[in-house]
């Protein structure tokens, strides 16, 4: 008898660094600083909301792009927020979580051989999507310690094969906010060789000393080709839930994202959605505030523990994570040296070599998860300083 055999594309998807750290922290029972889990409470008008729904007998499938009172919420909330005015009958699909959007997105749009420029640092799950597609990523690559990248770098990624750039702002692991200075020069480049941009807009209410969100797609030079991205995962604390979605330029091409969405996923579960409805609907401005002033205060305690512990950081504008220089601690990998870490202080991060292609250019970076209650939080940067 043969034996049985695995695909062609197994070859090249392996678990992300992300969850093998954290895998590796638990073994040791130690303070989880690797996966951006998100373990602060949940709003009480989402766990009220769901708790509704599944009253009222929302349990059932819905519509293949998401529930309507859902829909028309992220609606509102492009218009006032992002800037983006977006038919929630025709462009928006709601899937599961930003990343099952962005695959839906990659199955609609790209073919095998199709190249997509990522800058890197990258997230890693934006290069395992890319790949699972057999699409092809080509690499920018930013600097710190603002994450700065040559606008003719970009163009000489672009090659007749290209077909699209993803830009992540806030960025997951670098913290870098994309100017509009930057955006238009992508727009220019994106215009002139008939580029997709797709976004990764997670992070959106992760700000910094008075940084501003730039949705991509509210320019007018970038809005009709632009799909973004986002979900509720990190604003909400529901990293569980997958609620995520996208916005299609024109209704053509939302209707086959959404034909891949119900392909894969079918629908988000039902009441989930009816709960981040009513969080969208009820929640106020002040809300988003706070949320952003009590992370930039743990932002200032996890960077004062990284220097005081002699490994710099390259401090973060947006989202909740920090790069940090570990050239001094020993090992020949990244792996390695946060292998070292997590044995000595009991803090779990991710090997540096996990956002680039080249792993010799993470090897002397840790990305650390600041998203964590304030007491384990203080935990581990007490930790860290010991070092």
């Amino acid at each position: 008898m043969k034996k049985l055999t695995l695909s062609k594309r197994c070859e090249y998807i392996v678990q992300a660094e992300i969850r093998t750290m954290s895998i590796e922290c638990e073994k040791l029972e130690g303070i989880n600083l690797a996966q951006g889990v998100c373990d602060t409470p949940v709003p009480m008008e989402l766990q009220r909301g769901v708790t509704r729904a599944m009253k009222m007998g929302v349990n059932s499938y819905t519509r293949y792009d998401g529930l309507q009172i859902l829909r028309r919420a992220i609606a509102r909330k492009l218009k006032n927020f992002n800037g983006i005015t977006a038919d929630p009958e025709t462009q928006i699909t709601v899937s599961g979580g930003s990343t099952g959007a962005f695959y839906c997105a990659c199955l609609a749009l790209l073919d095998p051989g199709d190249e997509v420029i990522l800058f890197e640092p990258y997230y890693g799950y934006h290069v395992n999507t890319l790949d699972a597609v057999e699409a092809v990523p080509k690499y920018v690559t930013m600097r710190p310690p603002n994450w700065d990248f040559s606008m003719k770098d970009l163009e000489k990624a672009i090659t007749p094969k290209t077909k699209g750039i993803m830009i992540n702002t806030p960025a997951n692991p670098s913290g870098k906010v994309f100017t509009h200075e930057e955006l238009r020069g992508i727009a220019r480049l994106a215009n002139r060789h008939n580029l997709y941009v797709f976004t990764d807009e997670i992070y959106e209410h992760f700000l910094y000393e008075g940084k501003k969100h730039i949705s991509p797609g509210a320019l007018p030079e970038l809005k009709n080709r632009t799909i973004t991205i986002s979900g509720f995962s990190k604003t909400f604390s529901i990293t569980g839930w997958r609620i995520g979605y996208s916005v299609a330029p024109t209704a053509e091409l939302a209707r086959m994202i959404g034909y891949m969405n119900d392909l894969i996923y079918v629908c988000g579960p039902a009441p989930l959605q009816y709960g981040v409805a009513e969080g969208l609907n009820k929640l106020k401005p002040a809300f988003y505030k706070k949320m952003a002033a009590e992370y930039f205060e743990k932002r200032e305690l996890i960077c004062s523990s990284l220097k005081k512990a002699g490994l710099n950081p390259s401090v973060p504008a947006g989202a909740y994570y920090v790069l940090a220089d570990v050239s001094r601690l020993p090992g020949k990998t990244g792996k390695e040296k946060a292998m070292y870490l997590l044995r000595k202080t009991g803090v779990a991060g991710v090997p540096g070599e996990a956002f680039f292609h080249n792993p010799k250019d993470g090897y002397n970076l840790i990305r650390f998860c600041y998203a964590k209650d304030k007491k384990d939080l203080l935990a581990a940067c007490k930790r860290l300083e010991r070092l």
